[in-house]
């Protein structure tokens, strides 16, 4: 791939060869993310598509930084586009993420990890993550996945900062006993 800064510049100048190759480059990157809200592959897909036509609407306004700085920028700010678009379109379509099934591979499990017990136990955690009542998963991606404040995800929810924190607490309890549960069943199986 070209010098991301000059990438970024054709897109700024909607050249269309720019945008494809942005849109190439990080299709993955984005679905990841969107997979994280929605659970639906083909919504999933309609939902980095109407993330990548909103990024490229508002390139314009993208704050460069310096060639070694461009990438991490702009990695970011879609980030933050794909999970914007997701709850937007989780609220406008009252789409039901548990309805799909998604395999683990689209939650990033590390490559370094060869170790199958530490793999399934990944993997659990990812399906308990997945069952999760849709608030409380919501919350519970955007503040400890995605790393966002209690203020910006009640902004983003359109829910008081209180509401916010009690489905995260809610979430971790719930995430809590499924983990015992599942650690009890182990220890009865020896």
């Amino acid at each position: 791939m070209e010098n991301i800064t000059n990438i970024i510049k054709g897109c700024i100048g909607k050249d269309h060869k720019y945008q494809k190759m942005i849109y190439e480059h990080y299709r993955g990157y984005a679905l990841k993310i969107v997979f994280r809200y929605i659970y639906q592959y083909e919504e999933a897909v309609n939902a980095v598509n109407d993330g990548f036509v909103k990024l490229f609407n508002h390139i314009d306004r993208f704050e460069m930084g310096t060639d070694a700085d461009n990438e991490k920028i702009l990695m970011g700010w879609m980030k933050r586009i794909m999970i914007n678009v997701s709850i937007d379109q989780l609220r406008s379509k009252k789409t039901s993420p548990e309805t799909g099934d998604i395999p683990a591979s689209v939650w990033g499990l590390p490559s370094d990890s060869r170790d199958a017990e530490q793999a399934m136990m990944y993997n659990d955690l990812v399906l308990m993550i997945k069952q999760l009542p849709t608030p409380y998963r919501l919350v519970f991606n955007l503040y400890v996945i995605d790393g966002f404040s209690h203020a910006e995800i009640a902004e983003m929810l359109h829910i008081p900062v209180s509401t916010c924190r009690s489905n995260l607490l809610r979430a971790r309890t719930m995430l809590q006993q499924n983990l015992k549960k599942t650690e009890d069943e182990l220890l009865c199986r020896m």
